[in-house]
């Protein structure tokens, strides 16, 4: 329904209220009944079932339990149980995997729960003629509500009274100023951002009191609505986990191939059973399939994310960790992201000077500062005096001891900034005239020294238009039009960089003063100019992030010239546009213009949305970073939607990807590194795991063709899991090395596994068959059994060697990861344990001699100097 549109009287009557006494207890329960709580619920947690189930859902893991079904199957037959060691191996793999991605992801919902803050303590609602305390679930439609600085709107709510009333309303617009606030009746075509006779769930009363009737509850609310195009948002994969799909179907499709390739030659020659051939076919899907990978991919994920936690980001997807490293466009918020969402007073002009404020936020510590020397506050006391006193704003302090602020961000920032210059103690004060929209002035009087005066401060063509004076140069003088003029001149040149300029003046007032006595004949004091600064840090980071070769884009509800003022102090390009711009640009149009653009101002919620599809319908991979209700819709849609973990609505951090804790965007410059590192670990334990499984498959295929068995079953998935496994989980927790935050994002559709990495793995998995296949058939002279423990020994060597030859290209040393060395002894040990003790019967194998070993390292020798060179060539090819 429309309410802005229609009177208070007919919207009370429209829900059965009353302005005196609101709704009756029962009535209110009768509501509550038929609404429901007053509660945005964005969707319900993941169950710690289906959380456990859903690291199942992956192409690989369902061909290992097609495999393990496979082996369980041949185990069942007579002579055969050897087989169901197959089955458990592959099951141990797979519940070690899903215990890794289940913890990770369990700890993220849990985290997300406790930084969950939607609703105010209590609210104030008129019920039976009382006021009562209640909480914001049980408001219902047509409840009278109580509003008061500082208050949390608990619902959407259309005003009825309105004393002095602003609202922050930045979570849901995105503009920074808070808006003045009144109860006249609007056209019904007024947009949500002007609609000034409402006010809206989950914003802030900066200033004044009000009473209003609530309109709209829970998921009525327009925030509520935003949480609904939220919800319809479908679930994104991230490119890595899109390529081990297609991954896992290749090799799906490989398999079935050559299974079917050798039954057809095996039959056409008829030089191995029926039996031979099932177990061929068994052990090149133990050998082409990487059973280490998924739990590689999510130990490397979940380290990652702790290291982030350490650094303030909370990762609450696991599989979004390695999109971090290909984000190449990140899209944020002004109003608390880039600044922080704390005016500061930045320039002061008082007598025919201009002076430079220090300082950040709400911190007293600040200089003041003339031609760049810090100056005696003394000389600033007049107009300090008038921003301490006409000013409404509050010192409080919190549950734990620390100095917080009450009021609107403008006073505050005055405040604040009387507070730098020593000035703590205001006047006693006897009368107030508070600000309206349409005076635009606000006049306090105060006694103090047996003196009466007043204080204005207001917009500065408004202060001069009262003043008749100035103080200048030590005396007070008539003000002169010509010099009004000029100090008109000055508020320009101030508000051109943006500054928020307000005038200041006092005046000596008689004992038995009038109304009229605060109209006029003011002595002009000077000019205060504000604005919201940059968070500390930004511009170091968005430098970071350039250099990385990251576009950093601002999309703000706020004005185009204060956008493009934040802009040139935090580094961004200036390039900008309007919303109202960016409405009248086709979806084509927009994808071509997109990249071209730094700052989109003004912009509503479906704006963010429309800038994000024709970044990524250009291929880039996007991230967003917001705090807002408003910024829900675009961080549900870009590839990484990172929240804000203090300031930010629970809606933004539900639906984001990861949230900064410290809400500092050095924080996601961080996150970033660590991303690319986890990418270029993955593609380095990819590299290995896959060129060792191409090795084993053309091994097992090659040799099939004459008939023989290889390496058993049994054999490949000791190999695979644990002296492949070990090393490969170590390699997943390799250091970060030096320059990565210098190169570019991997390419979009790049991924992992590019073109160099592909011809490496297939390069090196033919050297490795080719120095392999020999020792099969020297060991078969003396048995099937001895060329099988030879291949079986010598795969795990060469193993090892790949690992070595992998790092050097990062110019890595074997001791800078201890976890890779540790995995390597251990390893090589359990391969001993292996061959030389009881288990060796139940592997199939017999001790090698120091012949066997000397023929496994001179093959060794070989392929090591075959590798070194193609993979030399590899590199000049491909660089």
């Amino acid at each position: 329904m429309v309410f802005h549109c229609k009177a208070k009287e007919e919207v009370l009557e429209e829900l059965g209220s009353n302005e005196e006494s609101g709704l009756s207890q029962s009535e209110a329960q009768e509501r509550r009944e038929k609404y429901g709580p007053n509660k945005i619920i964005v969707g319900k947690p993941l169950s710690p079932f289906k959380i456990f189930i859903n690291q199942f859902r992956n192409i690989l893991v369902l061909i290992l339990i097609i495999a393990a079904i496979g082996s369980y199957l041949i185990g069942l037959l007579p002579g055969h149980k050897s087989q169901l060691e197959n089955t458990v191996l592959i099951l141990i793999i797979l519940f070690f995997n899903g215990v890794f991605g289940f913890v990770q992801n369990y700890k993220a919902e849990r985290s997300i729960q406790a930084l969950k803050n939607m609703s105010v303590t209590k609210a104030k609602v008129l019920r039976d003629g009382k006021v009562h305390l209640i909480n914001p679930e049980d408001i219902v439609p047509g409840d009278i509500v109580l509003l008061e600085q500082g208050d949390k709107v608990p619902a959407d709510i259309r005003l009825i009274s309105a004393d002095a009333l602003s609202v922050d309303e930045s979570i849901l617009t995105g503009e920074s100023m808070p808006v003045t606030k009144g109860v006249s009746k609007l056209q019904c075509d007024t947009p949500l951002a002007e609609r000034y006779n409402m006010v809206y769930m989950n914003t802030i009363i900066t200033r004044g009191n009000a009473t209003g009737v609530v309109v709209a509850t829970g998921r009525a609310t327009e925030i509520g609505k935003i949480a609904k195009d939220v919800l319809t948002a479908s679930e994104k994969k991230t490119p890595f986990t899109k390529e081990l799909d297609k991954l896992g179907k290749r090799i799906g499709y490989i398999i079935t191939g050559l299974i079917i390739m050798i039954a057809i030659v095996q039959l056409l020659i008829g030089k191995a059973d029926f039996f031979t051939i099932i177990m061929v076919a068994i052990s090149l899907g133990v050998a082409a399939i990487p059973e280490g990978l998924p739990a590689v991919v999510t130990l490397a994920m979940a380290i990652g994310t702790r290291k982030m936690l350490k650094r303030n980001a909370l990762v609450r997807k696991l599989s979004v960790v390695e999109s971090l490293g290909s984000v190449d466009v990140i899209c944020t918020d002004k109003t608390g992201t880039l600044t922080e969402n704390r005016m500061t007073v930045r320039e002061i002009f008082f007598n025919n000077n201009k002076y430079k404020v220090t300082g950040v936020g709400y911190s007293a510590k600040g200089e003041f500062l003339l031609n760049g020397k810090q100056v005696d506050t003394s000389q600033l006391k007049p107009i300090l005096e008038v921003a301490l006193n006409c000013n409404n704003a509050r010192e409080s302090v919190d549950d734990k001891g620390e100095v917080t602020y009450i009021g609107d961000p403008t006073e505050i920032a005055l405040l604040v900034c009387a507070q730098k210059a020593g000035l703590t103690q205001g006047c006693k004060r006897v009368h107030e005239k508070p600000f309206s929209p349409e005076a635009k002035f606000m006049v306090t009087v105060h006694e103090t020294n047996g003196r009466v005066v007043a204080y204005i401060k207001g917009a500065p063509e408004v202060v001069l238009s009262k003043s008749s004076h100035i103080l200048d140069e030590g005396g007070v003088k008539p003000l002169a039009q010509e010099r009004k003029q000029y100090l008109l001149s000055i508020n320009d040149s101030m508000a051109k960089s943006a500054l928020r300029v307000l005038g200041f003046g006092y005046k000596e007032l008689p004992q038995n003063y009038t109304q009229e006595d605060l109209e006029q004949g003011f002595v002009f004091l000077g000019l205060c100019g504000m604005m919201d600064p940059p968070r500390e840090g930004v511009k170091e980071s968005i430098r970071a992030c350039i250099e990385a070769g990251i576009e950093v884009k601002m999309i703000t509800g706020d004005n185009l010239l204060t956008a493009v003022a934040v802009a040139k102090e935090v580094g961004l390009g200036t390039r900008a546009i309007n919303g109202n711009q960016l409405e009248q640009m086709s979806e084509e149009e927009l994808k071509r213009m997109v990249s071209k653009i730094d700052i989109f101002a003004r912009v509503s919620p479906s704006h963010k949305v429309r800038v994000l599809k024709a970044l990524k319908a250009n291929g880039c991979i996007v991230g967003m970073t917001g705090d807002g209700v408003n910024d829900a819709p675009a961080l549900k849609n870009s590839d990484v939607g990172i929240g804000m973990g203090v300031r930010g609505s629970d809606l933004a951090k539900e639906t984001s990807d990861m949230v900064l804790l410290d809400d500092n965007f050095v924080t996601i410059k961080n996150a970033i590194e660590e991303g690319r590192t986890i990418f270029f670990n993955i593609r380095k334990f990819v590299n290995y795991l896959l060129t060792t499984n191409i090795a084993e498959v053309l091994v097992v295929f090659i040799v099939s063709l004459f008939g023989k068995l290889a390496i058993t079953p049994v054999q490949l998935l000791w190999i695979n899991l644990l002296t492949d496994g070990l090393p490969a989980l170590a390699l997943g927790v390799d250091p970060t090395p030096p320059g990565i935050m210098k190169k570019r994002p991997i390419k979009h559709g790049e991924g992992i596994i590019n073109k160099r990495v592909l011809v490496s793995i297939f390069g090196i998995g033919c050297v490795l068959t080719a120095i392999t296949i020999p020792l099969f058939f020297i060991g078969l002279r003396k048995s099937l059994v001895m060329a099988q423990t030879m291949v079986f020994s010598a795969l795990v060597v060469y193993e090892f060697l790949r690992i070595v030859m992998i790092r050097e290209q990062e110019r890595l040393s074997l001791f800078s990861n201890k976890w890779l060395l540790l995995a390597l002894l251990t390893s090589i040990a359990l391969q001993l344990v292996v061959l030389y003790s009881w288990l060796a019967r139940y592997f199939g194998v017999v001790p090698l001699g120091a012949f066997e070993w000397l023929l496994i390292v001179a093959f060794g020798a070989i392929g090591y100097l075959a590798s070194v060179g193609l993979t030399w060539w590899i590199v000049k090819r491909w660089s």
